[in-house]
């Protein structure tokens, strides 16, 4: 991030010098409880600006270091939003599941305004009438298994494309970029299913444009920003970060509408009145334009700009992170291999398919264990209440902003051994799994807002990861041991791999 929030906060008292008495006044009442009422621990704020300052450049981490001190369940002041983050399995469920219903809205970052994103996003509007036709729109129309099953063809030749990309690195014996190319797969494989298209090339800058844009988006929807901590200061923008947010989401709103216009044409050309290309587009065209249809164009668009966004970005970075461990482990990366070229000698198969991976305990195992450690989105996508909420001994206030840990969790000592070691076999004896229904395990979420993703991540990464272990041997670039990788981390709204990881492939 290009600005810290030690900066953040000079920028912040400059700001607000003018309005200090006021601001003092509202948080000093708003931190006020009757003896009735008790508020989760948690580290005493500073005057106006509250705990803004502990949460450093790495947020996740920063509030795992203060949840061993004040607890699972911690209540923060940042600026003038009252902040309650929840870091255990236990404190999780009694949100996510037991009450659900209180903790279902959101608290959308300024950011998030840009183009009424919030008003028209299935992942930011409260739980309405609208949000749950668009979350059945997905359920059934672009995440159910028929919907995959039909599109799994699509994903194979992807990831055969891929292969040959890296075959061709091999054959050079120059390292890759693994989470560039696994970008550009992953952009491919839903631009193909979405829209019947590729949208980026391995030899081309097309992909990397892409790449920056959509890595924008979630830096900027990251970015500490001093109009989420003081409401009050929407209309100025200080930072300029809605205005940069603008102009990222009108660039791809401006494509996807493009396409939708084109798909028009398409139709009137043909004479056909749907299943012009039989894909996403299609089927969501064909909703919107039903007689008193409750999906609307600006609704799709808006779909497609999460759908796109958080599918691509999360994807190809768990990849990356995933290899980057086996990597770091190299006799785990030697039985995840091996695992998959048993199963294929059995099946008699050349090529990995969707349908291996319920045979693969220890690829799935590897999954799991990369998601524990590096979960995509780490403090979830943030919560609010609409009312006060009693909460395991504790009063949650209406409107406070609910920040789900899952990286603490991933890495608490209570409930993993050796927490912060890279050990898959750990889920070979166990059940949990990352769905929503183990909370120790939620990279996805839970609940009503759980990630409607989750079911084409699942697939995309197996056989991606899969594939990549197959076909090649793997190297650290110019000489790299194991031991020596740089394992830091890159914090947006999702964490990525801080030193990308550049490889080199060895055919087998």
């Amino acid at each position: 991030m290009t600005m810290d929030y030690l900066t953040l906060a000079f920028l912040l008292i400059s700001l607000v010098l003018s309005t200090l008495i006021f601001i003092f006044i509202i948080t000093i009442s708003s931190t006020k409880s009757s003896p009735n009422n008790k508020h989760p621990p948690g580290p005493s704020p500073f005057p106006i600006i509250g705990n803004i300052l502990e949460l450093g450049t790495q947020p996740h981490q920063a509030l795992t270091s203060l949840s061993k001190t004040h607890g699972p369940i911690m209540n923060l002041k940042l600026g003038h939003i009252t902040t309650i983050v929840i870091s255990s399995p236990q404190a999780a469920r009694e949100v996510l599941q037991k009450n659900d219903h209180s903790f279902s809205y959101r608290t959308v970052p300024d950011s998030l305004r840009a183009h009424d994103h919030h008003i028209l996003s299935m992942v930011w509007m409260p739980p309405s009438a609208q949000w749950r036709v668009l979350k059945r729109v997905c359920a059934t129309k672009v995440f159910s298994s028929h919907q995959l099953d039909s599109t799994q063809t699509i994903r194979q030749k992807k990831v055969q494309e891929l292969l040959s990309h890296v075959g061709e690195y091999c054959l050079k014996g120059e390292a890759l970029d693994i989470g560039e190319a696994a970008f550009t797969t992953v952009l491919n494989s839903i631009s193909n299913t979405f829209f019947s298209m590729d949208l980026g090339h391995f030899a081309s800058d097309k992909a990397q444009e892409f790449k920056d844009l959509i890595w924008g988006i979630m830096e900027e929807a990251g970015r500490p920003n001093v109009v989420d901590f003081f409401p009050i200061l929407r209309v100025f923008d200080p930072q300029g970060v809605r205005r940069r947010m603008n102009g990222y989401f009108g660039n791809l709103i401006k494509f996807f509408d493009g396409l939708i216009d084109e798909r028009l044409r398409l139709r009137e050309a043909s004479k056909m009145e749907a299943n012009v290309c039989n894909d996403v587009l299609d089927s969501l065209m064909d909703i919107m334009m039903e007689e008193n249809s409750q999906i609307s164009r600006p609704h799709v668009l808006h779909l497609f700009l999460d759908l796109f966004v958080a599918g691509i970005d999360t994807t190809s970075s768990t990849v990356e992170w995933a290899m980057a461990e086996l990597l770091r482990n190299p006799e785990k990366l030697e039985k995840a291999r091996n695992e998959v070229r048993q199963v294929l000698m059995k099946c008699d198969h050349q090529q990995f398919e969707e349908s291996h991976i319920s045979k693969l305990p220890f690829l799935r195992a590897v999954v799991k264990e990369t998601m524990r450690l590096h979960p995509p989105i780490p403090l979830l996508v943030p919560h609010k209440t609409e009312e006060d909420v009693h909460l395991c001994g504790f009063n949650i206030p209406k409107n406070a902003q609910i920040l789900v840990n899952v990286w603490a969790m991933g890495r608490d000592p209570s409930v993993w051994d050796n927490p912060n070691q890279f050990i898959p076999e750990r889920f070979l004896e166990s059940e949990i799994d990352f769905k929503g229904h183990d909370f120790e395990l939620i990279p996805f979420g839970a609940g009503r807002r759980i990630c409607p993703g989750l079911p084409l991540a699942n697939r995309t990464v197996h056989i991606m990861l899969a594939s990549l272990l197959n076909c090649y041997d793997w190297k650290l670039d110019k000489g790299l041991k194991a031991e020596e990788m740089d394992m830091s981390e890159k914090y947006g709204i999702t964490l990525h791999k801080a030193i990308p990881l550049q490889a080199i492939p060895i055919k087998v």
